[in-house]
């Protein structure tokens, strides 16, 4: 029997996270080699993600902010 405590925990499958497990739903309403090999990419994608402590918003604004560069300019290239 599981404790109240446990409620706030991530539901997994073995050690997958539910939301890496995601993909693989996808794929069950349409069954092509393709969208298994997306599934499967989406998958391990999530859980290397996980996996580094990223949530997929989390990874995103670090994207953003590694596309942007560190040099953050405060007035526009044409006022200069």
């Amino acid at each position: 029997m599981a404790h109240w405590r446990d409620s706030a925990r991530n539901v997994r499958l073995w050690l997958v996270d539910f939301r890496a497990c995601f993909p693989l739903l996808f794929m069950l309403f349409h069954i092509r080699l393709w969208t298994f090999l997306i599934a499967v990419i989406a998958t391990v994608f999530f859980t290397a993600l996980e996996r580094y402590g990223f949530s997929l918003a989390v990874f995103g604004r670090w994207l953003r902010s590694y596309i942007a560069g560190p040099r953050k300019i405060a007035q526009p290239w044409w006022r200069c």
